[in-house]
């Protein structure tokens, strides 16, 4: 099959008609039935046959299907790197962060070198740690900002800050909680779990069980700010990185620090073969700044000095 031939079998086969197909690759519908029926004479055997009026998939069209979506996902994957090549001018930042970096630091951090270079553009998306490197891989970002990321040959890492796991509660259901909740005092208490989240989950549960804390996981989630709303609207306390936590405090929900203090790195990732460029090393000055104020608790309103961005 030729790739055009891939491209008039998709359409059909997933919007189910002739004519559907025409409209969804803004062409004539003669122009696909050509395509298709010379497609059908390469192959040797029907793709589609019409019953009651109706274009239905033959069992080889079922059977083809699974091995051209993977193909035609890839072309789609291959025109996204041309299109982020295309605009590889110096000015644009194609960014991914883990979702709780999200919540506060990162926008901030992306306004206030706005602000500072109103020429430079972002693309911003929320990743989990386990599709960063193929998301780096791909062009669908330039760098990632992660906890504690995955090791890998072709990446590079920068270390930016650290961060801190905090214990989120409702004020009414952990009275008296002290500056430091010592993990002990989490025993048999309802937790709103992280399952499969990443290196930090990892590294709390290694606490938990070098302690001896046997934690009653009653909801289990993939999200530090998921766990936060399911703390928040009442179904268990639970333990998030401290940007979730300061960004989910309110007058009925409050946090704390763990005793011993568990601490993970906040990391820039990048491919060793694509260093950041002059506008992505803009921005993370900006957001080394962002971070430290959000860990004092306060705004970083004045922009740091930067290098200027070379056009």
């Amino acid at each position: 099959m030729r790739l055009r031939h891939i491209e008039v079998f998709y359409a059909v086969y997933t919007t189910g008609s002739i004519s559907a197909a025409a409209r969804s690759l803004h062409v004539s519908q003669p122009s696909v039935s050509k395509v298709l029926h010379h497609a059908q004479n390469q192959l040797g055997f029907e793709l589609f046959t019409l019953v009651r009026g109706r274009l239905v998939a033959t069992d080889e069209a079922h059977a083809l299907f699974a091995e051209v979506k993977e193909i035609f996902e890839r072309m789609g994957s291959l025109r996204k790197t041309v299109a982020n090549i295309r605009n590889m001018d110096g000015g644009h930042v194609r960014l991914a962060v883990v979702p709780s970096l999200g919540l506060h630091v990162a926008p901030h951090a992306i306004a206030r070198c706005r602000q500072q270079f109103p020429q430079v553009t972002f693309d911003v998306q929320t990743l989990h740690h386990d599709d960063i490197f193929r998301a780096l891989y791909e062009r669908e970002c330039d760098i990632a900002l992660a906890y504690t990321p995955p090791m890998h040959p072709r990446i590079q890492r920068r270390r930016l800050g650290t961060g801190e796991l905090m214990l989120l509660f409702e004020k009414t259901a952990f009275p008296n909680p002290g500056e430091r909740v010592a993990l002990g005092r989490l025993t048999g208490r309802d937790m709103v779990g992280l399952a499969n989240s990443g290196p930090i989950s990892d590294l709390l549960e290694r606490e938990l069980e070098q302690h001896g804390v046997d934690i009653r996981e009653v909801v289990s989630n993939q999200t530090y700010y998921l766990a936060a709303a399911l703390t928040r609207c009442g179904a268990g306390m639970s333990i998030v990185d401290e940007f979730t936590a300061t960004a989910s405090a309110t007058a009925g929900l409050d946090f704390r620090p763990l005793d011993p203090a568990i601490r993970f790195q906040i990391e820039c990732v990048y491919l060793e073969d694509r260093p950041p460029s002059h506008a992505a090393e803009a921005f993370l000055q900006h957001f080394r700044t962002s971070l430290a104020a959000a860990r004092r608790g306060t705004d970083a309103t004045t922009p740091p000095p930067c290098t200027r961005v070379k056009a």
